[in-house]
Formats: C-alpha cells, sequence, structure tokens
C-alpha cells in the first residue's frame, strides 16, 4: 500500500511517499480502507523532533492521525465494528498513520461516522473534536452562562470549540484577522477582537475559561482577561509535572516540565487562576458523542481545503501557512459524496 512516511527526523524534507505492506490486524484492531485523512499542525511538528520526549515513534513511521474509511477487516476481540461500517477515528499517540491507504485501528479509538457526513468531513474532525472536548466539557468543566475565551476562532481547533462552547451554553469571545470576523460570528462566537485592530487584553475580561492555542507571548497575556476561580487550559504549553507523571515520565523529566511551567502557574495563582497542560488523548467513547451531536447538525465540521493525497506534502505545507480556515484534508478515495 502506498503511504506517506517520515524517514528519519530533521524535518518535512523527510517525509516521502513509500510503499508499505498491508497492516495485519491484531484481535482487538480493526482493518480501515482509509478514504480521507485530516491533517493538524503537529504533522508539522513531529518531523523536526520537538515531540520526541512525549511522543515515541517508531521511524519510519507513517503520518498523520485523523481518518474516516470503510472497515474492510476486524480482529478476533471486536465486537462494536463489522465489515462494511463507515468510522472515523484519531490514532494519535498510539504509532498508528492515518496517511496511507490502509490503517489498523485499535476499536476503542474509532466511531461509526455520522451518516450526514461524507468521509472528507468525518475526518477532519477527530483532533479538533476530542481536543475541544476534553478541554471545555473535561477539564474545564465549562457550565452554561459562563465566559470563555477560544483564541484563533477560525483555525481548526478553534472553529470548532468556538460551537462546542456555544452548545454548553456558555458566552465566546475569539479572536481573528479582519477576513474572517464574520466567519467567526457565523460559529457562534459572541465576541469578536480583530486582532490587527485591537488587542483582545484590553478588551476581554473576568473570563472562566481560557483555551491557550497560540504561541509565543500569547498565554501571558491572556491571564490579563481572566476573573478569580478560571481555568487556563494551554494546548501548546509549557507541559507541567501533571502531564508528565500522566505520561508516566521519569522524575528528571517531571522536574523539567515543573521548572517550564512555573512561572505561568505562578502568574495564574496570583490571578486566582489555575493552568494546566492538555494533551489530547483518543477515545472512541467521546469520539461517538461529538458523532451523535454532528448527526443532530448541532455541530458541523469547517473545511477549508481538499488536497488528493498524491499532493498530501502540499497539504501540510499549506497548513504550515497558517491561513487555513477550518480543517485542511487529504482524499484519498476519490468521490466527495461517499457516505
Amino acid at each position: 500500500m502506498k503511504a506517506l512516511v517520515l524517514k528519519r527526523y530533521g524535518g518535512v524534507k523527510n517525509v516521502e511517499f513509500a510503499d508499505l505492506p498491508r497492516p495485519t490486524v491484531k484481535p482487538d484492531e480493526i482493518l480501515v480502507q482509509v478514504h480521507a485523512a485530516g491533517l493538524n499542525p503537529i504533522d508539522n511538528m513531529i518531523p523536526g523532533g520537538s515531540f520526541k520526549p512525549m511522543i515515541k515513534l517508531q521511524l519510519p513511521a507513517t503520518m498523520g492521525s485523523d481518518l474516516a474509511g470503510v472497515v474492510v477487516e476486524t480482529g478476533s476481540r471486536v465486537t462494536r465494528f463489522k465489515v462494511g461500517d463507515a468510522v472515523f477515528a484519531s490514532t494519535f499517540d498510539l504509532g498508528v498513520g492515518a496517511l496511507a491507504e490502509y490503517a489498523a485501528v485499535p476499536e476503542h479509538a474509532a466511531a461509526h461516522k455520522p451518516d450526514n457526513l461524507t468521509f472528507v468531513q468525518a475526518a477532519s474532525v477527530p483532533m479538533v473534536g476530542l481536543t475541544s472536548w476534553q478541554a471545555l466539557v473535561e477539564r474545564a468543566q465549562l457550565q452554561p452562562g459562563q465566559k470563555v475565551f477560544i483564541a484563533a476562532g477560525a483555525g481548526g481547533i478553534g472553529s470548532f470549540a468556538i460551537q462546542l462552547a456555544k452548545l454548553l451554553g456558555a458566552k465566546v469571545a475569539t479572536t481573528t484577522s479582519t477576513a474572517n470576523v464574520e466567519f467567526v460570528r457565523q460559529l457562534g462566537a459572541d465576541e469578536v477582537i480583530d486582532y490587527k485592530r485591537q488587542q483582545f487584553e484590553s478588551q476581554l475580561h473576568d473570563y472562566d475559561v481560557v483555551l491557550a492555542t497560540l504561541r509565543g507571548g500569547e498565554l501571558e497575556k491572556s491571564l490579563q482577561v481572566v476573573g478569580p476561580g478560571s481555568k487556563i487550559v494551554s494546548l501548546i504549553g509549557p507541559p507541567d509535572a501533571a502531564f508528565a507523571r500522566q505520561r508516566g515520565m521519569n522524575f528528571l523529566m517531571r522536574f523539567l516540565f515543573a521548572m517550564l511551567s512555573g512561572k505561568i502557574i505562578r502568574l495564574a495563582k496570583q490571578r486566582k487562576a489555575s493552568y494546566s497542560f492538555l494533551f489530547v488523548r483518543t477515545d472512541g467513547q467521546q469520539l461517538a458523542k461529538i458523532g451523535d451531536y454532528l448527526a443532530a447538525s448541532l455541530l458541523r465540521p469547517v473545511v477549508d481545503r481538499i488536497f488528493p493525497f498524491i499532493q498530501a506534502k502540499e497539504g501540510l505545507a499549506y497548513l504550515e501557512q497558517g491561513r487555513a480556515r477550518g480543517k485542511v484534508v487529504v482524499q484519498l478515495v476519490d468521490s466527495l459524496s461517499e457516505r
């Protein structure tokens, strides 16, 4: 089968197409013919090696982690899926790549694809959907009437998290460029800061939750918008000691992450707020709940551009520019109307 493979660390230049054997399923896995694969910013970061302490890859490794496709084989212990089922899944951090013609997916990571979504639409959802759910529902425990600040509302995470926060009954503020102001309003944002004209930290006050998605000094600036008892959930770091413990890292790594996060934790405490770092995990049951909302049209996927499989590297390059409105998806089976 054809797959897009990271051969060695050192950047996306070391990502190439390769012919690999079709995967053999384990008892608790399903073999999925991949129809579409969603791209995420981390797909451009992993090849550089910055995530080596957190994500253990056996090189050469197939790229990607979001997929939608059809089950063509099931392991002996699989009970939730059968051959012919349309599914979607996140395989992030499982050592299973999505940018391949076939993927062996653990049963616990997959969910049935909503009937009203194409494979391309479904492939755009898993990582942004699970990240938004785990940040807002699990970690922040967002409640109706609370105020949440979600930076970069037009991006992949932002465009989904805004919708979920509104579904949970929250008031949402976000930042975006001038061209995307109306777009994020249509997603449900109540207050939109055009970052080319205004500074969000001078416009927003007493927010209950911050979902931090931007690097640089934006995380510290976001502390200026929170009130007492608020929660800052960061997707971009710095990692904290709790994350290191959760990952089973040794004392040295726990100490290192405690040092890296020490400043932001202290600054948060000064505002009577809490800080935590979120590293998304795969969860087919959560994905199924998200799928129910998608099936009921209470949430909708946002796809910016679709690239054919042969142009997957061009898709990664486009995503790297940081201009995508929603998600970038690679299509492996050439039929947008497939269900």
